[in-house]
């Protein structure tokens, strides 16, 4: 259980680094490294944009769902 919940801790956590990166940028910033400054029509459409805050809210939420229930786990052991 514990190795599990490990295991999809990490999943979640490189999946929430790379969604959050891959937001588009409101200024300058770690966005703008990976040509997020340049203004491109094709670069995203607020379709996309919703789905991506839909995907990385989800992802967060079973992250910290992850952290407290090893913190739990780790308690009562």
């Amino acid at each position: 259980m514990v190795l599990t919940l490990q295991i999809v801790l990490v999943i979640a956590a490189v999946l929430l680094t790379t969604f959050v990166l891959l937001h588009k940028g409101k200024g300058g910033g770690l966005s703008s490294l990976f040509g997020g400054g340049v203004q491109s029509n094709l670069s995203g459409s607020t379709v996309v944009e919703k789905n991506l805050d839909r995907y990385t809210v989800v992802v967060a939420i079973v992250w910290i769902v992850c952290i407290v229930a090893l913190n739990l786990i780790t308690a009562l052991s």
